[in-house]
């Protein structure tokens, strides 16, 4: 399976496969406090330019990533927060652990030396996945917010770079 993807930059034309996988993300209940996608506009300005992937699968999309800056300090400039989402049709097959070495390695080559992720207790393959790849959960963030009328706790992971602010 591995072989037969391709990690590349995410491209605007690439919008309507990410957002449907972002769609079937929003319907697990367990990936994002997000109802519904957002307008390509307002993901677009909510993400950093660079650092944005896709997973493709003879050419269709099958997973994406991309960082957010999550706070908009000078002091907080290397650090950025990590969206990662898998079709269902791939799950389990590696396709998240080859996105999300691309993204570490890529947030590095532009100088980012902490990438954080926010994610529900309940979704245990994401934080799997995270923790892997050497993020270390810092905390849960009790009742951060209500989905579908309901609080939520997320856990809190962070990885810190060993070749980027390392002085």
């Amino acid at each position: 399976m591995e072989k037969d993807i391709v990690i590349t930059s995410m491209d605007p034309f690439d919008w309507d496969q990410v957002e449907a996988i972002y769609v079937e993300g929003i319907q697990t209940g367990n990936a994002t406090f997000d109802i519904a996608p957002p307008m390509w506009k307002d993901w677009d300005r909510g993400h950093l330019r660079h650092c944005r992937l896709v997973a493709r699968e003879n050419n269709q999309v099958v997973g994406w990533a991309a960082l957010s800056q999550s706070v908009h300090k000078e002091a907080y400039s290397g650090v950025a927060e990590v969206s990662i989402y898998i079709s269902q049709d791939v799950a389990g097959k590696g396709v998240g652990t080859m996105l999300l070495e691309e993204l570490i390695r890529s947030s590095e080559e532009h100088g980012f030396w902490t990438l954080q992720a926010l994610i529900f207790p309940e979704n245990k393959a994401s934080l799997q996945l995270h923790t892997k790849l050497g993020f270390e959960v810092v905390g849960t963030r009790k009742r951060v917010g209500k989905l579908h009328g309901q609080w939520r706790d997320v856990v809190f992971l962070e990885r810190r770079s060993t070749i980027v602010g390392v002085d």
